[in-house]
């Protein structure tokens, strides 16, 4: 994990497990490029005619056709790059055409009160996706002791303002071809959280 919890652990329903899996997914496949065993595990996704079960095949399908170097290679062009990748993936630069502005200190500020505590091994910034992918995945699995509306409020300040924007990118970003899967799951999920969240809990 990239962030240290202190606080206690909840019960879980099968639901928010589920949802915490797809978040830790996302989290895994946008924090660093994927190994061979990552990519083996993501090959076996299973599906079914569900907007979200299609983009798990999908996925599935993307991860059989690449390999480890294949995946890194368009991992560092998207993300790293030789000064910059393709795409930003910060909440940041995504809101205020900048990077370390206003909603990373939001996100810092949040972390504080949920008492989660960035690790001296993560480099980027807390408002990078793979980071808040991570935090949700935290909230929904109950690695924190908070509540739907903590996990709500989060996603509404955090994610909800631009993740689907930057998966959809990702998803139409023309060299992207395992990413465009990625792309694609990740703003399918966004779009159910976001609906999902809109009902009364």
């Amino acid at each position: 994990m990239a962030l240290a919890e202190v606080s206690g652990v909840t019960a879980v329903d099968e639901i928010d497990a589920l949802r915490g899996a797809e978040y830790a997914m996302l989290a895994v496949l946008l924090g660093q490029a994927p190994g061979a065993d990552l990519l083996a595990r993501v090959a076996s996704l299973r599906g079914d005619a569900t907007p979200l079960g299609l983009a798990h095949i999908d996925l599935a399908s993307a991860a059989q056709a690449t390999d480890e170097t294949l995946a890194g290679r368009e991992f560092f062009n998207l993300f790293i790059g030789v000064g910059r990748g393709e795409l930003l993936p910060y909440g940041s630069w995504y809101q205020t055409g900048f990077l370390h502005e206003r909603p990373l200190a939001r996100v810092r500020e949040d972390l504080a009160q949920l008492g989660i505590e960035r690790s001296e091994k993560t480099r980027e910034p807390e408002d990078h996706i793979a980071i808040l992918c991570e935090i949700m995945a935290g909230l929904a699995q109950g690695d924190f002791q908070t509540d739907v509306a903590a996990q709500q409020r989060f996603f509404e300040r955090h994610l909800a303002p631009w993740a689907a924007r930057f998966f959809a990118d990702l998803e139409t970003t023309g060299s992207a071809t395992f990413y465009k899967s990625v792309g694609r799951l990740g703003r399918t999920f966004m779009e159910l959280e976001a609906e999902a969240f809109k009902l009364p809990h």
